[in-house]
């Protein structure tokens, strides 16, 4: 019987960010659940932008939910990160 070899790298052992990616890529876990879940892509057409297996698009999706705490965290870091630019920034909306 062969052996499932997992393609994600954990926060801890990333290097982009201390975020979870597929391995061989720079597509984060993140990035793959905002396209599919919340943004509503075709997983497919995920795996053609990204050039990855459907497979790896799925297993991040798992990935994903398999750890909410750690993905919390993930998106903790973008709000802050976000917030912080926001405050930064010198450009206002235009008044309407």
């Amino acid at each position: 019987m062969a052996t499932q070899q997992y393609r994600i790298v954990a926060a801890e052992d990333s290097e982009i960010h201390g975020e979870p990616h597929i391995e061989g890529s720079r597509v984060t876990v993140q990035d793959v659940h905002a396209r599919v879940e919340k943004r509503g892509l075709a997983p497919e057409r995920v795996a053609e932008r990204y050039n990855v297996d459907i497979a790896d698009i799925y297993e991040a999706l798992a990935y994903y939910h398999n750890n909410p705490e750690e993905m919390r965290r993930v998106e903790q870091r973008h709000e802050r990160a976000a917030a912080e630019a926001r405050a930064r920034s010198s450009l206002a909306p235009p008044d309407n």
